[in-house]
C-alpha cells in the first residue's frame, strides 16, 4: 500500500515520505525546493470595446472610437517550482493566469518545506 498524497503542486505528488515526480521518485527528507515566479504582461482592447466602436461609428463617428482606446491588461505566466534532492532533480512548470494562483503554489511548497525538515 501506498503512501497518501499530502500535497500536488503541478505534476508533482508529495507523500510523508517520496516526492513523487514524471521522471521518478525523490525523497521528501532533506529535499530544497525552489520557487521561481515568470510573468508576461499584454495588453489588447476588450471585445465589447471593439464592438462598441463598430456600432457607435453609425450614431456617433468620433465619440465611438474613444472606444478603441480602452485597454486590458491580461496576466500570465508560469511559476517554476524545482524540487533537489542530493544528485536528483525535477523542474515543474506550472502556468498561472492569477496572483491567487501564485500565493496557491508558494503555500504549498513553504508546506512541503516544513514537511522536508522534519
Amino acid at each position: 500500500m501506498s503512501d497518501p498524497v499530502v500535497a500536488v503542486i503541478g505534476e508533482i505528488a508529495v507523500t510523508p515520505t517520496a516526492v513523487r515526480t514524471p521522471a521518478g521518485d525523490i525523497p521528501l527528507a532533506h529535499s530544497t525546493w525552489q520557487v521561481s515566479d515568470f510573468w508576461q504582461t499584454e495588453q489588447k482592447t476588450p471585445t465589447w470595446a471593439i464592438v462598441a466602436a463598430v456600432l457607435g461609428f453609425c450614431v456617433l463617428t468620433v465619440f465611438s472610437l474613444l472606444f478603441l482606446l480602452v485597454k486590458q491588461t491580461i496576466y500570465k505566466g508560469t511559476v517554476q517550482v524545482t524540487v533537489t534532492n542530493g544528485p536528483r532533480q525535477y523542474v515543474a512548470r506550472i502556468p498561472v493566469t492569477t496572483q491567487e494562483q501564485v500565493r496557491q503554489v508558494h503555500n504549498q511548497v513553504n508546506y512541503v518545506r516544513s514537511l522536508a525538515a522534519l
